[in-house]
């Protein structure tokens, strides 16, 4: 069965979206710890990223690190945060998220923002990503 990410990844649930190229998608979280929690997937459906080949893991940690690079550009942190947890969702995802203090990697805590906030977020990112 497809996980929600490959629905994200057909264009059947709708994102927003920060970068892609052909074998990897990012796009900010919808329920974010914190102003960019950005979540990057390969495309390929796959549950565990271990089970990933060595060299789509390399593939997947410099897409990711270009991604961090842009929310460094556009959200004011500290740092951005890197966790891969991935019992949520059975689809490799890396979370990107900026951060102030330890407390807003935990995931108790969520932003809310409005779906404009989403947007302009979405671009401003993306506007970033090199």
């Amino acid at each position: 069965m497809a996980s929600i990410f490959s629905k994200i990844i057909s264009g059947e649930i709708p994102c927003y979206k920060i970068a892609e190229n052909d074998i990897f998608l990012a796009f900010l979280d919808i329920n974010p710890n914190a102003k960019g929690h950005t979540l990057v997937i390969p495309k390929k459906e796959e549950n565990k990223i271990f089970d990933l080949s060595e060299e789509a893991y390399n593939d997947l940690m410099s897409f990711s690190y270009r991604v961090a690079k842009a929310l460094e550009k556009s959200i004011p942190c500290k740092r951005i945060g890197m966790s891969v947890i991935g019992l949520e969702v059975p689809h490799v995802h890396v979370h990107l998220i900026p951060i102030q203090t330890m407390a807003d990697m935990q995931f108790v805590q969520k932003e809310v923002m409005s779906e404009e906030e989403f947007q302009a977020l979405a671009k401003t990112i993306a506007r970033n990503f090199t």
